[in-house]
């Protein structure tokens, strides 16, 4: 078995994956004609949104994401944290926390999406 993919509940899936693409550089794998679902090119999983909804059609009550109390992530790697922190802020991202050198060597900042989500841009382990 292998993760294949994660999905995010949002407000605006069309709204968010432009983001994305924009902060991240991630391409656009799909946005389906409902505009209530979509995939970015993200590498080997795909990271996917979906209107919330969608979501609640389908029986679930996905609760608001909360910026103050996150109970996930999203990690980024990459070989340049303030070159792709710089990027993310200018693209509506909100710094949450300046790139710094973790105990174990590996550098770590942390950003908010356009909905809240916390996004961690951090070098490779």
């Amino acid at each position: 078995m292998k993760l294949g993919y994660t999905i995010i509940y949002v407000g605006d899936v069309a709204k968010t994956l432009a983001f994305y693409q924009r902060a991240f550089g991630f391409g656009l794998k799909m946005l389906h004609d409902s505009g209530e679902y979509g995939e970015l090119e993200t590498g080997e999983t795909t990271l996917a949104f979906s209107a919330l909804r969608l979501i609640e059609k389908l029986g679930h009550r996905p609760a608001a994401l909360n910026p103050e109390a996150p109970v996930f992530e999203i990690a980024l790697t990459t070989d340049n944290v303030d070159a792709a922190v710089k990027a993310a802020v200018a693209a509506g991202a909100t710094l949450k926390r300046e790139a710094q050198v973790m105990p174990w060597g590996q550098t770590v900042a942390y950003v908010l999406d356009i909905n809240g989500c916390l996004v961690e841009i951090c070098s490779p382990m």
